[in-house]
């Protein structure tokens, strides 16, 4: 929300909270005529020029401070900020000239008491300062009769908005009935009959009848938005046989990553720690004993296994007892041992065998690494030099023969995801290139670049029946048997409704209860659970699945339990956002009215000429 520097500027928070409300539906009422000194009027009020540039201005403010960035005028104006803060001007001054019409104004004690809570005005001592006063008003370019005067216009504004906001209330009817419907639980049972079930054959289709069946279903088979587009790219792994690496670096690499190639002997290791040795030793000849077990004790403790858990350590690292715990079998409980934490016992649960990879062997994963580390950094030299020879006119097609580049073309779409269309970066420029853009290179993200050209831009069109016949083909298959397996569902719900059974007619039942209308599970087919809010306790149906057929009964009906504490906390969210939504729209409309019997005349060269003055 904008505000000036001084934080003084409340007034014109007031108007962009309004904005926020009525947004442009106002404007179709605005006719653009002359004006001296102001930028227009609704009915007899004036629509200050400084009033519009100074809301303008807090408004640039603000998008400063969230993005940390300056804003031209020009970014405001493709930001939308110039027509928004008009906008809010005309409502603060449709509820200016309303609020005069109905004779609402304040004192001025209510304007003293404005002040008085204004922390810029304030002294150290927390009290209303006039030296304070003064000079946050000439910091703002504001003389104090013109602020005094918009705070009484604030404040009376304020007064016709809550009369219209707080006299806004929901019948309980209103609020009852959406709890219901969204509270409201269901329980039922269901069962799949999927091909195997299927007691006919299917047809053969013609060509007639595929094709007609394509045309019924033709959005099925409808390509998106795609565009033609010819690239230029250059990964690491193209160049990695280009790039030597001598034997040094690679001895060098392999010192570097020593302990990578070359592990110690490692135990997977649970340990127990306890507050005295005595105690330790206590639980130890338990265990011993066959009294308990180690899960036993750790159980005793109150803890879960998983907190002794020390995962692979090495001897050195449990200090004085990785000599005991190394010399132990897989299985053995030992101890006390000393620990940093106090003695404990020790279970070891497996041994990770020491391993040593010579330098001899660790050479091909040294030299990959080394290689294609080298391959991203020439990439990186390279990739400023192929980008001036873009801008100096250099096609995509000469970048490619003159450097080691790979030329390319993608008929591309937001549902592309192979090949160099697997690369974020690279479906980001897709979506933003445009007609007569020229390439540039970018960054793919591993090292690699690109630079791309848009060649065509297709609108979504059918792809031609001959290329997808056999889609066609499979899907047409695919209904019949739905169809079929359906017809066959049918029978069984009418005997499950009858009394049936599910397990009488075939069907593995399974149950589902207490699941409200948003409440999906996995696993659980959509049209089931919108079936089921639509039938009476006892009905069974057959719907249609992909390819098969779903049998559902519904079993019973819990209404919402409104003493529910829960569900009163959620009828209490519910009035309060429907009573604030139409409390919105009834201000909207308001502010329409106002501006329709007043009218609204808007002096567009005069807009121009603060625009002007703020470049």
């Amino acid at each position: 929300m904008a505000r000036g520097k001084s934080g003084i500027t409340k007034y014109i928070v007031w108007g962009v909270l309004i904005a926020s409300f009525v947004g442009f539906g106002a404007f179709g009422t605005v006719n653009f005529t002359g004006g001296a000194g102001s930028i227009g009027t609704v009915g007899d009020t004036t629509i200050e020029t400084t009033d519009y540039a100074r809301a303008l201005q807090n408004e640039m403010r603000a998008v400063e401070a969230q993005t940390g960035q300056p804003v031209t005028l020009e970014q405001a104006r493709q930001f939308g900020l110039t027509d928004q803060v008009l906008a809010q001007v005309v409502t603060n001054a449709a509820l200016d000239e309303e609020t005069r019409k109905l004779g609402i104004s304040v004192g001025d004690k209510r304007v003293a008491e404005e002040l008085r809570n204004v922390q810029a005005f304030q002294g150290p001592d927390g009290k209303f300062d006039r030296s304070a006063y003064a000079y946050a008003l000439q910091n703002a370019g504001l003389k104090e009769a013109e602020f005094e005067d918009s705070l009484r216009q604030e404040s009376a504004r304020s007064i016709l908005q809550a009369a219209v906001l707080s006299g806004t209330t929901l019948p309980d009817t209103y609020v009852n009935t959406l709890l219901g419907w969204v509270g409201e639980t269901r329980d039922f049972t269901w069962a799949t009959l999927d091909r195997d079930a299927l007691t006919t054959g299917l047809p053969v289709p013609t060509d007639e009848e595929l094709q007609a069946w394509y045309d019924e279903n033709i959005d099925q088979f409808t390509l998106p938005e795609t565009k033609v587009i010819t690239y230029a790219w250059l990964t690491p792994d193209m160049i990695v046989d280009t790039v030597e690496v001598d034997e040094q670096a690679l001895r060098d690499a392999y010192e570097e990553r020593h302990a990578e190639f070359n592990m110690p002997e490692r135990r997977l290791v649970e340990r127990l720690v306890f507050s005295s040795e005595d105690e330790a030793q206590a639980a130890a000849d338990r265990i011993a004993s066959g009294e308990t077990d180690f899960e036993g004790v750790v159980a005793e403790r109150g803890l879960a296994i998983i907190d002794t858990d020390m995962g692979d350590v090495t001897r050195a690292s449990l200090g004085e007892a990785g000599d005991a715990v190394f010399g132990a079998e897989v299985g053995t409980v030992v101890g006390p041992e000393p620990s940093n934490l106090g003695p404990a016992l020790f279970r070891v649960n497996g041994v990770l065998a020491e391993q040593v990879t010579p330098f001899e062997e660790a050479v091909p994963d040294l030299r990959d690494a080394l290689v294609l580390d080298r391959a991203r950094r020439v990439i990186e030299g390279m990739s400023q030099e192929l980008d001036d020879e873009l801008a100096g006119g250099a096609t995509l097609e000469e970048l490619s023969q003159d450097t080691d580049m790979e030329l390319g073309q993608i008929e591309w779409s937001e549902t592309s995801d192979t090949g160099i269309a697997g690369y974020e970066a690279f479906r980001e420029a897709a979506q933003a290139v445009q007609d007569g853009d020229y390439p540039a290179i970018d960054d793919l993200g591993d090292g690699g670049v690109f630079a791309l050209r848009l060649d065509e831009q297709r609108d979504p069109a059918p792809a031609p029946f001959e290329d997808v016949r056999d889609e066609v083909a499979q899907l047409w298959e695919q209904d019949q048997a739905t169809q079929a397996l359906v017809a066959q569902a049918e029978e069984l719900a009418t005997a499950i409704s009858g009394g049936g059974s599910f397990e009488d007619s075939g069907l593995s039942p399974t149950q589902e209860s207490g699941l409200t209308r948003n409440q999906p599970i996995e696993g659980l087919p959509a049209a089931i659970l919108e079936a089921v809010f639509t039938m009476e306790p006892g009905e069974a149906r057959a719907l249609p699945g992909n390819g098969a057929a779903l049998v559902v009964r519904l079993d019973g009906v819990t209404p919402v339990d409104m003493d529910a504490p829960q569900v009163a906390q959620v009828g209490d969210q519910l009035r309060d956002q429907a009573a604030t939504s139409v409390a919105n729209d009834i201000f909207r409309a308001l502010n329409t009215d106002i501006q329709s019997r007043a009218g609204v005349s808007v002096d567009q060269s005069a807009v121009n000429a603060v625009l002007s003055n703020l470049r």
